[in-house]
């Protein structure tokens, strides 16, 4: 009878076996995050902005500005759309409440997606409709919104006649004193255009969250409530910013009117098509600023900066060995990140908004009386990991 050898490893070679196995294991691992990040981008990158002026506008050089004003309007405004919303809630009774509202929006491509705000479309049970001008309205299904930035993208069917797209222009070369063109439905009266100039450029303005929108444009154009999620276009018709917000103690237009940037949703948009949502890196800490806990009686080593009160586990934070606050010890303390300086979570939030998950920042912080600086991959973080509050990010 022929026996079969049987082989038995040494606990040397078991040691071995398992490295082994485990490095395979971490290269792997890195492979398919290192090719998901690559796909994540590759995806982002395919939709495409239309960026090109409009046909049926001349060189505004060369012609009155009255006509030019005809000109933009004519071409650009059978592109944007009134955005009707029926929404339902249920009243303390148990019955169904109707509510209902409408705002603007800019069809962007030829598939049917159109650029709005967050708050105009909002809300878990609502109906959303959409029409060019005259009676025909078309369903609509929302795709994707971003509270942060105050955009949202909703869809409707292309008709077989086309769609006419409003191309995107590129807000980080606007000048004050600049013609501007706002076209939108206050008041539910469907594409009314304004005109004004740019009035101010860098404005602070918050989300209805809360959160800080970077660098919004401020006009003088008329716009008032339904205006929402419409275009704020340049003279060659296209758009530089979305129309989102407007200063006035009385609900009415008093010539201070905030738009959204171009450039913040050409880097929202894609996302919001895709996911549904924006992906943003966080460092995956709870960070109260110094100068509040400063303010609160609280001594700190230190005038300003974010401490590190809580760190999520397997975190940017925690991987990178950010200490946080425990029974005796302060924690570290950020002072700077990439050489900006971090006194508020708002700082934090405008650096992050502009990361890429799989870079990594240099994090300058205040540990046991001296700064030092610490690499931190931005790596995602689990939902469960860490809480979205004013001090966690």
């Amino acid at each position: 009878m022929n026996s079969k050898p049987v082989y038995q490893l040494s606990a040397r070679q078991v040691i071995l076996l398992g490295v082994t196995t485990a490095l395979i294991a971490v290269g792997l691992t890195a492979l398919i995050y290192t090719a998901a990040i690559y796909w994540q981008r590759m995806d982002n990158s395919s939709v495409s902005f239309a960026e090109a002026a409009p046909e049926g506008i001349s060189n505004p050089d060369a012609v009155t500005d009255e006509q030019n004003s005809i000109e933009v309007y004519r071409s650009v405004s059978p592109g944007v759309a009134f955005i009707n919303t029926t929404s339902y809630r249920q009243d303390y009774w148990g019955g169904v409440q109707e509510g209902k509202g409408n705002g603007s929006g800019s069809v962007i491509d030829a598939q049917g997606h159109i650029l709005t705000n967050y708050h105009v479309v909002e809300g878990p049970q609502v109906k959303l409709t959409v029409s060019f001008g005259g009676e025909k309205t078309y369903p609509a299904t929302y795709v994707g919104g971003d509270p942060d930035t105050d955009l949202a993208v909703i869809k409707i069917d292309p008709p077989a006649t086309g769609l006419t797209v409003v191309p995107f222009g590129d807000s980080d070369k606007l000048s004050v004193g600049q013609k501007v063109l706002a076209i939108g439905n206050p008041f539910g009266l469907d594409r009314t255009l304004t005109t004004g100039v740019i009035s101010g450029l860098q404005r602070p303005i918050r989300a209805r969250n809360n959160r800080p929108i970077d660098a919004a444009i401020q006009t003088d154009a008329s716009i008032n409530p339904g205006n929402s999620g419409g275009p704020l276009l340049d003279k060659f018709g296209r758009m530089i910013g979305i129309n989102s917000q407007i200063l006035s103690p009385a609900g009415g237009s008093v010539g201070v009117g905030f738009a959204v940037p171009a450039n913040t949703a050409k880097r929202v948009v894609p996302q919001l098509i895709q996911y549904g949502e924006v992906r943003r890196p966080k460092i995956g800490a709870t960070l109260p600023s110094v100068s509040e806990l400063r303010k609160q009686g609280y001594r700190m080593p230190v005038d300003t900066g974010l401490l590190v009160l809580q760190v999520a586990p397997s975190s940017p934070a925690s991987n990178a060995g950010l200490k946080a606050v425990t029974d005796g010890a302060i924690g570290d303390i950020i002072l700077s990140i990439d050489g900006q300086a971090m006194n508020s979570l708002d700082d934090l939030y405008r650096l992050l908004d502009k990361k890429q998950f799989g870079e990594t920042v240099e994090v300058e912080v205040h540990r046991n009386g001296q700064n030092i600086t610490v690499p931190v991959k931005l790596t995602p973080v689990s939902s469960a990991g860490t809480t979205r509050t004013r001090r966690g990010m």
